[in-house]
């Protein structure tokens, strides 16, 4: 049986470094949503256009990631999962097709989150440039994780 492996945290806190070091170490198939949208329409891909980019890279993502889990091939997915509903809705996915789940947290201060952000914005490779202004607004859309999800998350100490 496959496990589909869920990567939980905020920007900087080390989801991709850390879902790279599952795939090594399984070995799995990692899915790294910002890979893929960066591959296809660069590092720096218009604003206005980013809600179907994203829509179209998770449909081609979701359709990949589950045709390895029924193949029984372990799955890293480092989608963000800032959601309950994206949470739910995944393990839910994973489930029927037989998997089971783990799900990792990586928690981390905001401003450790934002000094990491900062160190890769000189760098840009297979991730996007976030302005301060961006990061502070996008902590709206995270949620953390429920006290019935910490009970089979898992906190790397990398």
């Amino acid at each position: 049986m496959a496990t589909v492996h869920l990567i939980h945290g905020y920007l900087g806190a080390g989801k991709t470094t850390f879902a790279k070091q599952l795939e090594a170490s399984l070995p799995a198939m990692r899915f790294t949503h910002d890979h893929w949208i960066t591959t296809l329409y660069g590092i720096d891909p218009p604003a206005e256009g980013m809600p179907l980019m994203h829509e179209r890279v998770s449909s081609l993502i979701e359709e990949t990631w589950t045709k390895c889990v029924s193949f029984g091939i372990e799955t890293v997915l480092d989608l963000n999962f800032w959601s309950l509903d994206q949470r739910i809705a995944t393990r839910q996915k994973a489930e029927a097709l037989g998997a089971s789940v783990l799900l990792y947290n990586l928690p981390l201060t905001d401003k450790e989150a934002w000094a990491r952000v900062e160190e890769r914005n000189k760098k840009l490779k297979d991730s996007f440039f976030i302005s301060e202004n961006t990061f502070k607004i996008l902590k709206d859309r995270f949620e953390p994780l429920t006290s019935d999800e910490l009970l089979t998350a898992i906190s790397p100490t990398n």
